[in-house]
């Protein structure tokens, strides 16, 4: 079963693609956008789901999206039609880790999707070539609440425990690397349940609904694997904190980033 329909399916009840409410995702976007900024761009945007509530609360904002997904992009169209925003978003069928806009961006996102980049520094990387001076990142990205079990690592489709570090050790690396935090949001269990059911609820559900389907059963044997790898695998040890980050030494502010 092609991995992004998977996707698509088991993110139609949560379009946002992370373990954050809707409160929160109003508030993160928000603590971004301020009240000054006019282009922002989605490194990994799905379906848009970002760019699209950002676009309908702000007529003057104009945003960018990039992914792999060729459907998820047509349907981030077609929603943007729907809003009657199209004429304010541009979507790029293409690899985020190739794309370079001519243009500069008051706001670069990239939640849940710093793998494409192969992790979190490189994401910041990628990032800085398109964020304007005195912009904000927002990044998304795992961290470990505590030590993982092997069944925590088994979960997260054979994870090593090097492939995060606890939230201390995430945070220290973004300054080390020359960016500063200027709000966070660590998601809460609530948040992550809410998440996870919806992922494994959605997909299950379109198994029972569609049982002629080709891909019924395989729907269904995902949903029931990825249930059990969360609740009996990395529910409470893999966490997620979403960071909006200034450039420490900013040329548009003349030295030190201060938060927006």
């Amino acid at each position: 079963m092609d991995r992004h329909l998977i996707s698509r399916i088991a993110h139609a009840e949560h379009p946002i693609a992370a373990p954050l409410s809707d409160e929160s995702v109003r508030g993160l976007l928000d603590r971004v956008l301020g009240a000054g900024a006019r282009r922002m761009l989605d490194l990994g945007c799905g379906e848009g789901a970002w760019l699209l509530r950002a676009l309908a609360a702000r007529p003057e904002l104009h945003a960018v999206g990039v992914d792999l997904d060729a459907r998820g992009l047509a349907r981030a169209q077609q929603a943007a039609a729907v809003l009657g925003v199209s004429q304010r978003i541009g979507l790029h069928h293409r690899d985020a880790r190739e794309f370079n806009h001519p243009e500069l961006f008051d706001a670069v996102l990239c939640v849940g999707s710093t793998h494409a980049f192969g992790g979190l520094l490189p994401t910041l990387t990628a990032i800085d070539r398109q964020l304007a001076p005195g912009g904000v990142a927002l990044v998304g990205e795992g961290f470990w609440e505590r030590e993982p079990t092997e069944a925590a690592l088994a979960g997260l489709g054979g994870a090593s425990a090097t492939d995060y570090d606890d939230l201390a050790t995430t945070v220290d690396r973004v300054t080390a690397a020359g960016w500063t935090p200027v709000y966070g949001h660590v998601s809460s269990r609530s948040e992550w349940d809410d998440y996870e059911f919806c992922w494994t609820g959605s997909l299950a559900a379109w198994a029972l609904d569609h049982p002629e389907a080709p891909d019924s059963a395989e729907a269904a044997a995902v949903a029931a694997e990825h249930r059990a790898e969360w609740l009996g695998g990395y529910r409470g040890t893999f966490g997620f904190v979403t960071l909006a980050l200034r450039r420490t030494a900013d040329p548009g502010t003349g030295g030190t980033g201060t938060a927006r």
